[in-house]
């Protein structure tokens, strides 16, 4: 397996990027193609290792020269059609061409969601790929999906996403009927807006035809019991939503760091409490769980996040070779083909 990663984008590219790839490689299976100015990798795996080339830190990490950028101001369509020597736009070329398994990328969401659908193309029965971000939740884990990809949806759109968290969650997680939300201001079938309205009463109608186990509208505050598998909204929602949860995060994080550290009577009163304060600090922490995958086009695409530092690349670059391992891609298409046929059955009859 190889991992196709892009040195160059995101706010602390590549100096995470590099530093998350060698702490990655102990863990896992794969190869690591890193993507990018092949003399700026290398001057900086000698400041920070003090070794010529990347190779020297093990035989399973290689560079791919890319001479260009896409920065964050670029254009998506301009800069993808454009910059074809860059990082990301090489890196998709790579996925397309099967020379690599799995594309991650810290670079300009925009640019990213339209490389991969244009470059890489959709899933057939597919209207929109989506991203899934994976968040911790009471026991268990949720799937966000969208987490910012669509920020104007259809209620078709939903549905689908309904479908693909579905899939995913049964093929990856080994959840027989994973259960999925509507995010919604409340769990009433007249509360929200007229999208959330209409996509509930389409969930209702086709969720036993495509076996979505749909629950029905779930309040924010909710999402996080253990109970629910699976958010699903559109993506300006999703990502407001997703953003807010990590401040929350951060922000438990810091404050319960600075009460125990206090003064010396509540640090010594912390000591017991030390083992289950870093496994809470580990669940809460986001970081964990990696990138957000791209679901729904042909080649397994992740989404990392723009301020990725390097124990967040190290899991996303984790959380990339099970993807690829759990044939994630593979078993969206089989489940759409199936969809498809199903429906144009209907059609001729």
């Amino acid at each position: 397996m190889i991992i196709l990663v892009d040195a160059m984008g995101g706010d602390n590219a590549p100096d995470a990027v590099i530093k998350g790839t060698v702490k990655a490689i102990k863990d896992i299976k794969a190869e690591v193609l890193l993507i990018g100015n092949e003399k700026i990798i290398n001057s900086k795996v000698k400041e920070f290792y003090g070794k010529n080339n990347i190779s020297e830190l093990s035989d399973r990490i290689k560079i791919f020269n890319a001479t260009q950028t896409i920065e964050m101001e670029d254009t998506p369509t301009v800069a993808i059609k454009q910059k074809k020597d860059s990082s990301m736009v090489v890196g998709f070329n790579l996925l397309k061409e099967k020379k690599g398994d799995v594309f991650i990328s810290a670079g300009n969401s925009g640019a990213l969601l339209t490389g991969a659908t244009l470059l890489v193309g959709r899933i057939k029965g597919i209207d929109r790929p989506a991203l899934a971000g994976i968040l911790p939740a009471y026991k268990s884990r949720l799937l966000l999906i969208d987490a910012g990809s669509n920020t104007n949806c259809k209620p078709i759109n939903l549905l689908q996403f309904a479908q693909m968290s579905t899939i995913y969650l049964k093929n990856t997680y080994g959840i027989e009927k994973p259960t999925i939300g509507l995010l919604n201001i409340g769990t009433e079938e007249t509360k929200g807006n007229e999208l959330t309205k209409e996509s509930y009463k389409l969930l209702k109608e086709k969720s036993k035809e495509l076996n979505i186990n749909f629950i029905g509208n779930i309040e924010g505050r909710d999402a996080f019991s253990g109970k629910i598998d699976a958010v699903v909204t559109d993506g300006f929602t999703g990502n407001i939503f997703l953003k807010a949860v990590e401040g929350i995060g951060k922000l438990v994080k810091k404050s319960l760091s600075e009460n125990l550290k206090r003064n010396i009577l509540t640090t010594i009163a912390s000591i017991p409490a030390i083992p289950a304060i870093k496994k809470f600090a580990k669940t809460m922490d986001y970081k964990e769980y990696g990138g957000a995958l791209f679901l729904g086009v042909k080649r397994p695409v992740v989404k990392a996040h723009g301020s990725s530092d390097e124990k967040l690349f190290e899991f996303t670059i984790k959380q990339a070779e099970k993807f690829v391992e759990n044939k994630a891609v593979d078993n969206m298409i089989e489940e759409f083909e199936k969809a498809n046929n199903k429906n144009e059955k209907i059609l001729d009859n």
